[in-house]
């Protein structure tokens, strides 16, 4: 039995329990449209609240919907029904609610980086991997992994005993952690053409306490920082057509992306990718479901059957919970909730250094991937976000970032050099939201300048650009970036 609120055919029924919405803002008046990434749905709000408003034109039971999908991203899951918690968590996760990891539905923070604002649970407490608690801590970092080969329809092949990505946290006594990941930080410094220095640090994994013997030496490990996740339901919305035609093009200065091809769970099927930072997931449907999976341990309709590979048999025995813990009523709602997230307007959009630096990030080929413009097909989901000019700055590609990049995790069609274009709308709002201040898929970069200094492969030449300019054109380029 769901636990949650039930649905009737003609009208959700929510308990008394009803969480607070953030307004729904109409289309900011007398903004200019280059100021509206998502057109006449753009709110205006440059606070903590930035990346929460929902779609205004929501109907009655959509609204409904929304709520209850808030509640679902909010959720604190608890493996002991004694907790002030909901049941549920799987045996092994990563966090205690999504909202741990994607705090303000923002990009996380890589351990190490200090951030303005708390992240990831009501207090600073440390990271304990053992039993939830009321106010846990996340890392906002998860680890990946896969072996040689290819799983079902090109998949990744999941490791025998730790599967295809790695929990941290298991139940203090019954079952354990299967690794505690821990992260250091090399530092190496890179000098401007007019002698500035900026200092620029990548990561080294380190996993102690493996629970259930060595990964082996051809494990391949990947570290994925949480995304942002505004505008989703826009970017699920441009056609595939759309998608195709844009790696069709002809290469610009060695610059041309591709499509992943991945199977979609959710749709039984092989789909073009387009969410997951290699494009790896081909549905908003099915990113929610692996998040729930693999995040917290929660299983769904996509995801029946929770990570405990056989040689886990404490793990296995431990699964008393209902199942699916996420019933297909929860399910679309948080798909819902995702799907109307609206994007802010754009800053500062008549300043003239603003200005100068779109024309800088276009002379610099910066828009080749991180592409202006797009426009939305029909919206089988929300039909208010058909028919849509969005400005994402992204071409939802995987692009070969070179070998400084490389993750060397093959990911469907994407190799160990390739990630997906990450779209940049609201991106100079993401410390005002919740202090998250680290970008790439790693959260190394600690500035957007250290994250163009980072870029290689086809991006080289955006980034030898950058290197080359005098200060007040990379002061014009961020203040531009800043300004999304």
């Amino acid at each position: 039995m769901d636990l949650c609120p039930v649905i009737s055919l003609g009208r959700l029924i929510l308990p008394a329990l009803l969480v607070a919405l953030p307004h729904a803002a109409a289309q900011p008046p007398g903004l200019a449209m280059e100021a509206l990434p998502e057109g006449a749905l753009t709110v205006e709000d440059t606070g903590p609240g930035a990346y929460s408003h929902p779609l205004a034109s929501l109907s009655a039971e959509q609204r409904e919907m929304f709520s209850l999908g808030h509640r679902m991203f909010h959720n604190k899951w608890a493996f002991y029904w004694f907790e002030s918690a909901e049941w549920g968590r799987g045996p092994t996760s990563n966090a205690q609610a999504c909202a741990n990891c994607h705090a303000g539905n923002g990009r996380g923070v890589a351990p190490g980086t200090p951030a303005s604002v708390p992240l990831g649970g009501d207090t600073e407490a440390p990271r304990v991997s053992h039993i939830a608690v009321r106010a846990e801590a996340a890392t906002q970092l998860v680890v990946r992994l896969s072996i040689p080969g290819e799983g079902f329809a090109g998949a990744p092949k999941a490791h025998p005993h730790y599967g295809d990505q790695l929990q941290d946290v298991g139940v203090r006594g019954v079952v354990p952690p299967e690794a505690e990941v821990a992260l250091q930080w090399t530092e190496r410094a890179v000098t401007l053409n007019d002698g500035e220095i900026v200092s620029l640090r990548s990561p080294k994994l380190r996993l102690e306490r493996l629970a259930y013997g060595p990964l082996g030496a051809e494990v391949m490990l990947s570290l994925r920082l949480a995304p942002p996740l505004i505008g989703m339901g826009l970017l699920e919305a441009v056609p595939d057509e759309a998608i195709e035609q844009l790696a069709a093009r002809e290469p610009i200065d060695g610059i041309r992306g591709r499509t992943n091809r991945v199977w979609d769970a959710s749709q039984q099927k092989t789909v073009t990718g387009r969410f997951g930072l290699k494009a790896n997931h081909g549905s908003l449907k099915e990113q929610v479901a692996a998040a729930f999976v693999n995040d917290i341990g929660l299983s769904n309709p996509v995801y029946p059957d929770q990570n405990c590979p056989p040689i886990q048999k404490a793990c296995a025995e431990q699964l008393v919970a209902g199942k699916p813990e996420i019933t297909a009523l929860r399910l679309a709602a948080t798909e819902l909730y995702l799907r109307s997230l609206l994007v802010p307007a754009r800053r500062n959009v008549d300043d003239p250094r603003v200005q100068r630096g779109e024309r800088i990030f276009e002379s610099a080929r910066c828009g080749v991937c991180h592409v202006p413009q797009l426009r939305t097909g029909e919206s089988a989901h929300i039909p208010q976000l058909s028919g849509q000019t969005i400005r994402p700055y992204s071409d939802l590609l995987l692009h070969d970032m070179g070998e400084d990049l490389a993750d060397g995790r093959p990911d469907y069609l994407a190799s160990g050099r390739e990630w997906r274009t990450p779209p940049l709308w609201g991106i100079g709002l993401s410390e005002a939201v919740n202090g998250a201040r680290t970008f790439l898929h790693d959260g190394r970069a600690r500035s957007l300048v250290e994250a163009i200094l980072w870029h290689g492969g086809e991006a080289q030449v955006s980034r030898e650009a950058f290197r080359s300019m005098a200060k007040e054109e990379r002061e014009a380029l961020l203040a531009f970036l800043a300004s999304l």
